[in-house]
């Protein structure tokens, strides 16, 4: 689906603000309600807009302390690729999982109360995890930028 400047509009809307109204967004890109109605619509089938949430406070919800975890596996198979991707979809202090190049097979990120629940975590969760041969573990020391929009247009130099 190619995005015209109408959708574009749409999506950063809704970047912005995720519980605007049919009818403000409408306004807001100059269309009528059952037009921008069949635009999302379209946007959804086409699997541009995934899903709306709400974005938590890890701090606010006790959980103060980011770690960064690089992690080895045994092997590239996709058997060892597929048994630790639902191993670790069932961690609920998971907050992202990527499978890289590089040195490390996966990167994630996780959300831990302290150091204390970041170690119950590691014993219980990652360490158990299928395949796992070696877990590198960092601190995030201060957020700087965590983005939740992606930029829909290019960056003015």
């Amino acid at each position: 689906m190619s995005l015209d400047k109408i959708d574009i509009a749409i999506l950063e809307a809704l970047q912005n603000d995720g519980r605007i109204s049919n009818a403000a967004l409408a306004e807001r890109v100059g269309l009528s309600q059952s037009a921008c109605s069949r635009r999302l619509d379209n946007l959804e089938k086409a699997g541009i807009i995934l899903g709306y949430h709400a974005q938590l406070s890890n701090a606010a919800l006790d959980h103060k302390m980011t770690a960064i975890v690089h992690i080895s596996l045994s092997g590239q198979f996709e058997k060892t690729l597929s048994d630790f991707e639902a191993a670790v979809k069932r961690c609920p202090n998971v907050l992202s999982c990527h499978l890289m190049s590089g040195e490390y097979d996966y990167i994630l990120r996780i959300a831990a109360k302290d150091l204390e629940d970041y170690e119950r975590i590691h014993k219980q969760w990652l360490s158990a995890m299928p395949h796992v041969t070696k877990i590198n573990s960092s601190f995030a020391l201060r957020e700087v930028i965590d983005r939740t929009a992606v930029g829909l247009k290019p960056a003015m130099a």
